[in-house]
């Protein structure tokens, strides 16, 4: 059946009645910080899991990584310690008033997380600004960052509008 522009309904009714009501998205302010949380403790211990019993897809960049930075110390133990602050970062996501730490680890792993960018140009790039696989893995991380710092962002909310209610 073949609709006429008069049977389409105009979204403009239904925008000014979302933006009007924004208390519809209280519920949804309050669970987002929960779930970014929860979403981060996923992504970190379950790579980190990976990582530690050697089926990660990612364990080839890794030891290509760690050749070039740390070879003095051997390949299996810098995996377990590597995986094991992975999954200490998501763990501290979980845990109240644990952010700060969380989101100083974070940065700091993704710091080293993005060194194949300069270090490993071959693996991580086709050609000028086209990312292989493993570099589109490695570039997404700047949503996890952004996310990160939302959690971190709410945090601080939460802290300022206790504390002016305390006052």
């Amino acid at each position: 059946m073949k609709t006429t522009t008069a049977d389409r309904r105009s979204f403009t009714p239904v925008l000014i009645h979302f933006h009007a009501n924004e208390d519809h998205f209280a519920s949804l302010r309050r669970m987002n910080a929960p779930f970014a949380r929860l979403a981060i403790f996923v992504i970190y211990f379950w790579f980190g899991i990976l990582k530690m019993i050697g089926v990660s897809a990612a364990g080839p960049l890794v030891s290509a990584m760690w050749s070039k930075t740390v070879p003095f110390i051997p390949l299996p133990t810098f995996m377990v310690l590597f995986s094991a602050y992975e999954m200490l970062i998501g763990i501290l996501f979980l845990i109240p008033r644990m952010e700060r730490h969380a989101i100083g680890l974070l940065l700091i792993h993704i710091c080293t997380t993005a060194m194949p960018l300069v270090l490993l140009p071959g693996v991580v790039w086709q050609a000028a600004m086209v990312p292989t696989m493993e570099g589109q893995y490695i570039i997404k991380n700047v949503v996890i960052v952004a996310l990160a710092l939302s959690i971190g962002t709410s945090m601080h909310s939460r802290v300022a509008a206790k504390n002016q209610t305390t006052s």
